[in-house]
């Protein structure tokens, strides 16, 4: 193949998607034409773009992984690599139709693993078998073998009353939250409101997929989180987007490695 391989990152999560384009740009054979945060962009994107490989991401809200290409003219799906937090139960099905992908959290070494096999397959223009692999994929996940959608069972908004006073908080404001005492704290912005919840209580009602845990009197929204700075023993410092630090327990790394795609 002549020229850079034009590559494409389609991922809800920000951090996930930084934390492959940091990956990506290591490597001098690979371009990254751009992103995508959902799965109607990620269908514009491909379209206009035409890459020559996407890293995609499955669960996506309204418009999953599976959707994007079952949207795609068969030959015009480029060399796929799945990055899924699924289970043994969905993975055999990609290893049925030799199709690569990433379980998260994944290391370094698997990345380059599968970027390597995903770069053979551009080299030696196998992108329309790879098409040709998926659409049975999709029609074997069609009779029955593709996990169900979660519900929407996560809240959305916040209600908190003080003073008399009720105040509606949009979950997606949270910034983070805090125990204290039998309440939590949640931060938003330079405010912060009381809850009488317990954390184990919020922790249940918020999305996994965007609010961590870190600590165990502390909750994190993904979005807000700026780097991440070891700290002692296998410990790190969560610095947010405002400048807040937190303190990322090891027996709540692996939580954090999961939301981001890759160990650290």
């Amino acid at each position: 193949m002549v020229g850079p391989i034009r590559t494409l990152i389609v991922d809800d999560e920000p951090a996930a998607r930084a934390a492959l384009r940091t990956l990506l740009n290591d490597d001098p054979e690979i371009q990254v034409v751009g992103e995508a945060a959902d799965g109607r962009a990620a269908v514009e994107t491909i379209e206009h773009h035409e890459p020559d490989l996407v890293f995609l991401d499955i669960q996506m809200p309204e418009m999953d992984g599976f959707a994007v290409l079952a949207s795609l003219e068969v030959a015009r799906i480029p060399v796929i690599v799945f990055v899924t937090a699924y289970d043994q139960y969905a993975l055999q099905a990609f290893e049925v139709h030799a199709i690569d992908y990433l379980l998260k959290p994944y290391s370094d070494d698997r990345f380059r693993e599968a970027l390597a096999h995903a770069k053979n397959q551009v080299g030696d223009g196998k992108a329309g078998a790879v098409g040709r692999q998926i659409q049975a994929l999709l029609e074997g996940l069609g009779q029955g073998s593709r996990p169900p959608a979660a519900p929407d069972r996560y809240l959305r908004r916040l209600t908190v009353k003080s003073g008399g006073r009720v105040t509606i908080l949009p979950v997606k404001d949270v910034d983070w939250v805090e125990a204290e005492g039998d309440y939590v704290r949640i931060h938003v912005g330079r405010q912060w409101h009381l809850l009488r919840e317990t954390m184990k209580q919020i922790e249940a009602q918020l999305d996994p997929g965007r609010f961590v845990r870190i600590h165990r009197s502390t909750i994190v929204n993904v979005d807000r989180i700026k780097e991440l700075q070891p700290f002692f023993r296998g410990e790190y410092v969560v610095i947010l987007q405002d400048g807040t630090s937190l303190k990322l327990s090891r027996g709540y790394k692996s939580r954090l490695e999961t939301i981001l795609g890759r160990g650290f």
